[in-house]
């Protein structure tokens, strides 16, 4: 029999729609069916469905079942409270106590900047989170205070290290939010060719993924992802890096290292930092949006690659998207409506009422 050739995401058909509310209310109520308290579901139901407006299916809805699931293997305490456990200057040290991660880093967010507000600049560092979604979600809470916001986190194995066939690094994101005088500037990446969520979001769709963004047991190129065993780092070596120094600056500083327990056979955790840095204390905030906004406006006006439409700035493509799908719905992939209504017919949470169109998002 020949092997089965996987669509591309382009050729997806179907889109079913929700509006942003509707989906968010869905989403908390199968968290806190799966055991969240109502703030903690409320939360990461948000940001959940941030991301999906946004693009980043990799972080949407999809996410739940997964996190129900390690709420019924213990690695996710849903009603767990994240506490301050010490502050020196601008330092700053939470413990979340494998609390659902988005409520333990808007913490640690929310800690930074209360730091910054009094010092001009804020770090803090949340141990043993869990995953904490889109990271750009806390970078732009420090830009709607005043701040340039940096958020970062770090968990186990997940991708290869440069030069090996098997997981050495996690895909360990970093998010940096700057304020300009229209959108802000919202970097935020893994340091891995693509996000883990995007091999789950194509199994999801039923399609394959582009080769070289993971490898298989063997090492070689996956495009199906059913058949991916770990995934590469952004730039071989960069990526690689960059992964690298997350772990130093958000676990092992905190003298709660994840990558060297794991890898010597231990059970790992998951850790988190974020810094916010005060605008004003380096000069007037209209001036600095202003250059920003300049900045962004010259690069946007270099010329064009061949092929290239348009020069976008980090975060334009997903602030512009959102504001389309709160109008218009949010898309979700089949796959992902089947297994959220799964959990939905066990805990009796009724689905929220689709917006259903013929188009190739999914």
């Amino acid at each position: 029999m020949a092997e089965e050739v996987l669509p591309h995401a382009a050729e997806c058909q179907v889109v079913t729609q929700f509006r942003a509310d509707d989906l968010k209310a869905y989403a908390a109520g199968l968290l806190q069916a799966g055991g969240y308290s109502p703030d903690h579901a409320k939360r990461t139901s948000d940001i959940l469905v941030w991301a999906n407006a946004r693009g980043a299916n990799s972080h949407g809805v999809l996410r739940i079942p997964r996190y129900i699931e390690m709420v019924e293997q213990g690695a996710i305490d849903p009603v767990a409270k994240p506490e301050l456990v010490t502050q020196d200057g601008a330092i700053a040290v939470l413990e979340a106590g494998r609390a659902p991660g988005p409520s333990a880093m808007v913490t640690a967010m929310d800690a930074a900047i209360d730091i910054a507000d009094r010092v001009n600049i804020g770090w803090c560092s949340a141990r043993n989170i869990t995953h904490a979604g889109a990271v750009g979600y806390f970078a732009l809470r420090a830009v709607e205070r005043g701040c340039i916001g940096i958020v970062m986190t770090a968990s186990g194995p997940l991708m290869a290290y440069h030069g090996a066939k098997v997981s050495g690094l996690s895909t360990n994101p970093i998010s940096i939010a700057a304020p300009s005088m229209g959108r802000p500037l919202l970097l935020d990446m893994s340091t891995s060719t693509v996000a883990l969520g995007k091999i789950m979001h194509a199994k999801d769709a039923g399609t394959a993924i582009p080769s070289g963004w993971a490898i298989d047991a063997g090492g070689a190129p996956a495009t199906d992802p059913n058949k991916v065993a770990t995934l590469t780092p952004l730039g071989g070596p960069k990526g690689s890096g960059l992964s690298l120094m997350i772990e130093v600056l958000s676990s092992v500083l905190i003298a709660n290292p994840v990558i060297a327990t794991v890898l010597g056979g231990g059970k790992g955790a998951m850790n988190g930092a974020a810094l916010a840095i005060k605008v004003d204390a380096f000069g007037a905030p209209d001036q600095f949006a202003n250059h920003i906004a300049d900045l962004g406006q010259r690069l946007k006006a270099l010329p064009k690659a061949p092929d290239t439409d348009e020069i976008l700035l980090p975060g334009e493509r997903g602030f512009r998207l959102s504001e389309v799908r709160m109008r218009e719905g949010i898309p979700v992939a089949d796959g992902t409506l089947a297994r959220l209504a799964s959990l939905g017919e066990r805990f009796d949470v009724a689905p929220p009422v689709e917006i259903k169109t013929d188009g190739a998002d999914s």
